[in-house]
């Protein structure tokens, strides 16, 4: 049976770029090097498949075996089962809004935070710097943040005086 080593390489980079991840990112994350993920995105024919294949499989959040799955012609199976877009955990009811899982995929995750509201619902907020900023911009939109998260906190607050107060 032959190994479809370009079919590897392009499922590799449709993975990072699915991710946002750069080949750096990529190169990172799996610690290692950048050449390494560029030559396994190349899809150059190999003889035996490098030890570095194992390590860029788990930074894509792919199940040990994805890899030789994939050059057997398969699919790589995620170690967290994916939902396709547009839907949730309970099938028939919506998932994301196109426009938010865009939103998404653009730029860094600065941050994260879950608010309580009433009862046992929540607001999740991600906060998303620009592609390509400068690490003085991310530094001002992480400050901006840390102001909006401040009101945000302070309105929580106010919510919970008026609500002892009726």
């Amino acid at each position: 049976m032959s190994r479809d080593w370009v079919r590897l390489g392009h499922a590799i980079e449709a993975a990072r770029d699915a991710k946002g991840m750069t080949q750096v990112a990529l190169a990172e994350a799996a610690d290692v090097s950048e050449s390494t993920v560029q030559n396994l995105e190349s899809g150059k024919a190999r003889v035996r498949q490098p030890p570095s294949v194992k390590k860029v499989e788990a930074a894509l959040g792919w199940a040990p075996g994805s890899a030789d799955a994939v050059l057997a012609g398969g699919e790589p199976t995620p170690t967290t089962p994916e939902l396709p877009l547009g839907t949730s955990a309970a099938g028939d009811q919506p998932g994301l809004p196109l426009r938010i899982i865009q939103e998404l995929s653009d730029g860094p995750l600065l941050d994260t935070t879950v608010l309580p509201l009433s009862g046992d619902s929540r607001m999740v907020i991600v906060v998303k710097g620009t592609p390509d900023a400068s690490p003085e911009q991310i530094r001002r939109d992480l400050i901006a943040w840390a102001k909006a998260q401040s009101v945000l906190q302070n309105l929580d607050h106010g919510s919970e005086s008026s609500d002892s107060a009726n």
